[in-house]
């Protein structure tokens, strides 16, 4: 599922509705979630096998700042990371390809910044902080 990740963020730039297996991907995440806790992120998540295959051979493999396993700190980045995209959401209008932008934009910026943390941290420091991931552990709380 690795061939996703360059689809979505380098494909997305020129056909928007790209975005849209963002959000498919996103529901996928969270129905498995009932059933299979964080099976997606460790065995079907693109970005994830981009990290552990690509990512993984140019880390500097340093331990993921303490900050980052703040539930209050993780709490935060989904804060924003939502409020943005509600924000970019409404400013659509409901535009069609807009709307996949806001999601194709989305990805690649958090791309960006996986690359960033994946070199100068280790390859999963993104796991920490990740708003997706968050968004899990709050759900299977409930569901449990």
């Amino acid at each position: 599922m690795i061939w996703f990740l360059p689809l979505i963020t380098i494909g997305g730039l020129f056909y928007p509705l790209l975005g849209y297996l963002v959000i498919a991907m996103m529901a996928t995440l969270l129905m498995l979630l009932f059933f299979k806790k964080r099976y997606w992120c460790w065995n079907l998540y693109p970005r994830g096998a981009f990290l552990d295959g690509v990512m993984s051979k140019a880390s500097l493999k340093k331990p993921v700042p303490k900050l980052f396993t703040k539930q209050r700190f993780r709490r935060v980045i989904l804060f924003i990371f939502m409020l943005i995209i509600v924000y970019r959401m409404i400013n659509t209008g409901g535009d069609i390809l807009a709307i996949g932008a806001v999601f194709v934009s989305a990805c690649l910026i958090t791309t960006i910044i996986v690359i960033i943390m994946a070199v100068v941290v280790k390859p999963r420091a993104w796991c920490s902080i990740c708003p997706m991931g968050t968004l899990q552990d709050k759900v299977s709380k409930i569901g449990m």
